[in-house]
């Protein structure tokens, strides 16, 4: 069996920024709704703060040495439409982002570095059941 490629990974200034970030709010999670502005970089929340549902499907769950639980990331399923063929990889630089997002006061944002899925990639990948925040 193939091993299924990830749909999302972190820079190393990613994984530095949210072991801060989780140092002070504890869990996290991530969200992308594909707004407008600043709705479309990912917003990282506190794990739960944010109410996802069943518009929303969980692309990963990522993990971060030195943070016990894994991070979840989130996006609206109608932006995963246009997102599906994409590998994402969550990235920092300096600058102010969305006024909810934790990074926010640390003169950070998050942004989404992307690139298309290889054939091979998106050959594993195309039939793959996502889960959504439905109860």
């Amino acid at each position: 069996m193939e091993e299924m490629p990830s749909r999302v990974e972190l820079t190393s200034a990613a994984e530095e920024l949210l072991r801060k970030l989780y140092a002070i709010h504890g869990p996290l999670m991530f969200h992308q709704s594909g707004g407008c502005c600043d709705g479309s970089s990912p917003m990282c929340y506190p794990a739960g703060e944010f109410r996802v549902g069943g518009a929303d499907v969980k692309l990963s769950e990522l993990k971060v040495a030195d943070i016990p639980e894994s991070i979840g990331f989130w996006m609206s399923a109608t932006q995963f439409e246009y997102w599906k063929h994409t590998h994402l990889t969550v990235d920092v630089v300096d600058g102010r982002g969305g006024g909810f997002s934790l990074e926010s006061p640390e003169g950070k944002r998050f942004l989404i570095r992307s690139r298309l899925f290889s054939d091979e990639e998106w050959a594993i990948l195309e039939s793959e059941v996502l889960p959504t925040g439905a109860y």
